[in-house]
């Protein structure tokens, strides 16, 4: 049986894997497949493709274009989910902060640098018109929960976070969010290693089948809004206006949404040039 590794965040939006995992679909066809989170997210997530310790990754669209760019030896392989992710804004529930305005020249928490959290306040900083170079500071806090710690003992100042993982931190008082910042591409895609990808591509299709068919589906399965609410500590109504936003996606990332995602970032010295899609991406033959 193939030994294949996969990471992603613990979050909803991978709630797909779980399931096909947990129903033994891969190993039907053969295929070992070991789900490893990372809550770190995308920068560990690109850490890991580097060094080999996964095959596969469900990362968000920004960082990993970023990474491959840097020397990441991976390609895009599909769009996992279509739609923006909604970040929120969030800093302490005492927080003296009340508005975007006030956070300009603050301290922003992010989990890593090139991680979402990174790459996003630069985005919240553009649309709200301020000056890159000076208006934007940062402190590492790796993850949700050091975020927590950092927001809440002053270390930092806000921190952006997929909105509907961070709600019962807002709903228990920890957070406020004062404000959106969806990102404006789609969220996340499937990254593969270009070593995997020459050595096991079959495998590849058959996972990426098995996937495909159940989030294709996704938004039928009985009482799937309580399956995620209960599961990651949610409240069934913002489950169900999560279901309501969001769309998966079985293809793979088209040329025009790459090529602009990369103007916008390379607008923001994110990435140093604007690389060929060909160098992004794989299409499965």
């Amino acid at each position: 049986m193939k030994t294949v590794t996969i990471g992603g965040v613990p979050e909803h939006f991978n709630l797909a894997w779980y399931l096909t995992l947990k129903n033994g679909e891969y190993k039907e066809k053969d295929i070992n497949l070991r789900w490893q989170d990372y809550p770190g997210g995308t920068g560990a997530m690109c850490k890991a493709l580097r060094d080999g310790s996964i095959d596969i990754a469900v990362i968000l669209t920004e960082g990993i274009i970023k990474d491959i760019i840097a020397g990441n030896p991976s390609k895009i392989v599909q769009t996992f989910v279509d739609t923006p992710l909604i970040w929120g804004v969030h800093v302490a529930h005492h927080s003296p902060y009340k508005t975007n305005a006030d956070l300009k020249g603050t301290k922003a928490a992010i989990s890593r640098y090139g991680s979402g959290s990174h790459l996003m306040a630069y985005i919240n900083a553009q649309n709200n018109h301020w000056n890159l170079d000076t208006d934007l500071n940062f402190e590492v806090i790796k993850n949700l929960d050091g975020a927590v710690e950092g927001l809440t003992e002053n270390k930092a100042d806000y921190f952006l976070w997929e909105k509907y993982t961070t709600k019962p931190l807002v709903d228990n008082n920890t957070f406020r969010r004062i404000d959106d910042c969806p990102s404006p591409w789609p969220c996340f895609v499937i990254a593969v290693r270009n070593e995997f990808l020459e050595s096991s591509e079959a495998d590849l299709k058959t996972i990426l089948e098995i996937i495909n068919n159940t989030t294709s589906d996704f938004k039928e399965i009985p009482s799937i809004d309580r399956t995620i609410a209960n599961r990651y500590e949610q409240k069934i109504e913002d489950v169900q206006d999560w279901l309501e936003i969001t769309e998966w996606s079985q293809e793979l990332i088209d040329k025009p949404t790459l090529m602009n995602v990369q103007r916008q970032l390379k607008a923001l010295d994110i990435i140093p040039e604007i690389a060929p899609y060909e160098t992004l991406t794989y299409a499965l033959k």
